[in-house]
């Protein structure tokens, strides 16, 4: 198997595992405070992380040795996108939260689009207009907007440009090693730490289903998946993976009704059509972009 396909297939795992995010987040009870959610979350995925380095028979200090940049944006982008997504699941609905959070795979072809090299297309405006034509199908409805959920709305929109924003400028990073993602992790957890013991109580799930989902958060969707990802956009087809990033929202959705803890309607349904259309088109002109070059420079 060619080195790019493994990639490639590597970083699409991380997205099956980010559709678990929002019913892992909705299961652990909604009770225990963001900031803490926050820190158990990426202290299992640092001890993750740690677990691997001992069987190689080292501390992995050599990865923590990463350019400032690396480490502002490491753990700007883990710190800021999930503080904003836990917060946003407290404030407004599963569902909802979890389609405009996924806005991020449209935004990261916008994104990519600006680059040195790049140019904003038909196809790329035609793409946001959809998925943004989505979000306003998702809170419209018969009663209009919910001035109640305002808060989570704008929070989960935050995750969207955050996680958009660090995926993009990761690329200018290419010699930073995803296991560098362990420590991003670990300072993340003791921001958490810190924040959660200064301004919120501790909660604790209640039952097996809690901790179990607690426990798999930490384990999945913010431990494994990360570094799979890390490695996927620095070494595989990223434009391919931005395009089967558009699969996650309605993992996440579909999972969300299987669990009973979303309703189907047709409204959520015609949103889901539109964000995850409009992101298609977006990615498919990056894809014909990509195609066009490669078949330039084999002439």
């Amino acid at each position: 198997m060619q080195p790019v396909v493994r990639a490639t297939l590597i970083g699409t795992s991380a997205i099956a595992l980010w559709g678990t995010l929002a019913p892992l987040t909705a299961l652990t009870g909604g009770r225990i405070p963001p900031f803490q959610l926050l820190a158990t979350s990426f202290t299992l995925a640092f001890a993750l992380m740690l677990l691997r380095w001992r069987l190689q028979g080292h501390w992995g200090l050599a990865q923590a040795r990463q350019p400032l940049a690396a480490w502002l944006l490491g753990v700007g982008g883990l710190f800021g996108y999930h503080a904003c997504y836990f917060a946003a699941m407290q404030r407004a609905p599963a569902v909802e939260v979890s389609l405009i959070a996924y806005l991020w795979p449209l935004l990261i072809v916008l994104f990519a689009a600006l680059l040195p090299g790049e140019r904003l297309r038909l196809r790329h405006l035609v793409g946001a207009a959809l998925a943004l034509g989505g979000v306003w199908v998702l809170l419209g409805g018969k009663t209009g907007f919910a001035p109640a959920h305002l808060s989570g709305y704008l929070l989960a929109l935050a995750c969207a440009v955050i996680w958009s924003a660090y995926s993009v400028l990761s690329r200018l990073l290419p010699r930073v090693p995803s296991e560098a993602v362990g420590w991003f992790c670990a300072a993340t957890a003791l921001l958490a730490w810190m924040v959660h013991f200064a301004w919120e109580p501790t909660v604790w799930p209640d039952g097996v289903v809690g901790w179990f989902a607690l426990l798999a958060l930490g384990l999945g969707p913010v431990g494994v998946a990360f570094f799979t990802w890390d490695h996927g956009v620095k070494h595989g087809d990223i434009a391919l993976l931005g395009v089967l990033s558009y699969a996650a929202p309605l993992i996440s959705v579909l999972l969300l009704m299987i669990l009973g803890l979303a309703e189907p309607s047709a409204r959520l349904a015609a949103a889901a059509l539109a964000i995850v259309g409009g992101s298609l088109v977006a990615g498919w002109a990056r894809q014909s972009r990509v195609d066009g070059q490669s078949e330039e420079k084999s002439r």
